[in-house]
């Protein structure tokens, strides 16, 4: 069993607007095509987690804390739920959407806002917090996009990650062998 242990409870969680504020990731590494040779591009796969409230799979993401900056709660989403460790690559945008579990005194009708964040993964876990209710599945993209349970997230999948990480290889030169190097996410 792992030594972190997850936080619960919404003592610290943070609102906005009567907005429920949440912090996630698209967590993502290269794999090598094993059909072609050693010099072919690597493929991209995202890691995705199952929902404990339905069918379909997710994407890391949980309520951002006081003590914490959204970069931060992102990534301990991603050490939490899914057992990762890696670096925020790029902050892919806000996107609003209303949760059916989290309604409360700040935000009755359930309503939230997630800062979402790419995360290049360095480090899989074998054990994490909530590893006996979160399994965890490495997906390409279309593989991802086929199973995403909520269409805010394939959104942030289809529109904005594939585009950027496509950007991020042509703009660098890179050949995918090498990772992109970290970028402070913008927030504007």
């Amino acid at each position: 069993m792992s030594d972190l242990v997850a936080r619960t409870g919404r003592h610290q969680q943070r609102y906005e607007a009567g907005c429920r504020l949440v912090a996630g990731c698209i967590p993502f590494r290269y794999r090598q095509d094993e059909s072609s040779d050693a010099n072919s591009e690597k493929i991209v796969e995202v890691l995705m987690i199952n929902s404990q409230s339905g069918p379909g799979l997710l994407f890391p993401k949980g309520g951002w804390e006081n003590d914490e900056t959204v970069e931060e709660a992102a990534a301990r989403e991603a050490l939490e739920e899914a057992g990762v460790r890696g670096v925020i690559m790029k902050f892919l945008g806000c996107y609003h959407f209303k949760s059916k579990t989290h309604q409360d005194d700040f935000s009755p009708e359930g309503l939230c806002k997630a800062a979402m964040f790419a995360l290049l993964v360095e480090e899989e876990l074998d054990s994490w917090p909530e590893q006996s209710t979160r399994m965890r599945r490495w997906l390409t993209i279309p593989e991802a996009a086929e199973n995403c349970r909520h269409p805010w997230m394939r959104e942030v999948l289809e529109e904005v990650f594939s585009k950027w990480h496509a950007e991020k290889m042509l703009s660098s030169g890179e050949d995918h062998q090498n990772s992109p190097s970290p970028a402070t996410p913008d927030q504007s």
